[in-house]
């Protein structure tokens, strides 16, 4: 049984028919406009939901796609304020620490400008000991510097302690609120001799240990305290702090009291070395 062939119409005679269908719905339009307006009114209804649609739609895309430029942008805005913020900030923390370093300076000048018997130099304190205080620290200045085991360590206020070891680049010094420290003073009023002793429990007061005082000597609270002529290592007349609570002992001989430090040994960051050292002899008052 032979398969019958299937016929189809021409593409072109399909597009003929439809070109031709086309000019008589224009000829129609042209001579009756109205006879074509329900065919108008039926497309409309479902075209135009469908072009509002889809009009909506891309309106939707574009809004979508404009906002994902705005997000971007300002989140490239926002990364470029960070970094500006950051800058900033860092410009200003260099600005306060030198304006911290430049007082600091100030300050040691000053100090200096009290001192112009003795020649000096400045260090920087780059490490301390475990604790609160700077009870025994290292600066950055040593034999190379002409520093030497022994010389006198001030700071604004006063006397801070003395060098005990000394490397190329380096020194430790040992301040005097350290318990091992003892340091011959006197009241700068009286010139009557007492002994500073360093207590770092006692400094958790702000106060440290005065005591060796007679009975009979000029030495009263608010005195001020400095390093004493007859001390072997300490140099001369250099302010330790003020007396506090003097008081007559149990002995009825001697009296005691404290000594509130001129120096901040809780914030200590420059201090000057005294490069003049006493050298009377083997010092019995460290």
């Amino acid at each position: 049984m032979k398969n019958k062939k299937k016929t189809s119409l021409p593409a072109r005679y399909v597009l003929f028919f439809l070109v031709l269908f086309c000019v008589a719905l224009m000829a129609v339009s042209y001579f009756k406009p109205g006879f074509l307006s329900p065919v108008t009114n039926a497309v409309n209804s479902v075209l135009v939901p469908m072009q509002k649609g889809i009009n909506h739609l891309g309106t939707g895309f574009a809004d979508t796609a404009y906002d994902y430029q705005s997000l971007e942008e300002a989140r490239e805005e926002n990364k470029r304020l960070k970094e500006e913020v950051a800058q900033l900030r860092e410009e200003i923390g260099n600005y306060q620490q030198g304006q911290i370093e430049l007082q600091e300076l100030r300050e040691l000048f000053e100090l200096k400008g009290q001192y112009t018997d003795y020649e000096m130099t400045g260090a920087r304190v780059i490490q301390k000991d475990a604790g609160n205080w700077y009870h025994s620290f290292v600066i950055d200045k040593g034999s190379d510097d002409g520093i030497e085991k022994n010389m006198n360590v001030i700071a604004e206020g006063g006397l801070v302690g003395i060098v005990t070891e000394v490397g190329s680049n380096f020194a430790r010094v040992r301040s005097i609120i350290d318990d091992d420290s003892n340091v011959s003073a006197m009241s700068l009023n009286s010139s009557d001799t007492c002994i500073v002793s360093g207590d770092l429990k006692l400094y958790a007061e702000g106060k440290l240990r005065l005591s060796y005082i007679d009975k009979n000597d000029n030495i009263w609270d608010d005195d001020k305290i400095v390093t004493s002529n007859i001390s072997d290592k300490y140099l001369p007349n250099i302010l330790i702090g003020y007396a506090t609570d003097i008081q007559v002992d149990s002995n009825n001989v001697t009296k005691s009291g404290y000594l509130i430090p001129a120096v901040d040994f809780d914030h200590l960051q420059t201090v000057l070395v005294i490069k003049t050292l006493k050298v009377t002899g083997e010092e019995s008052q460290s």
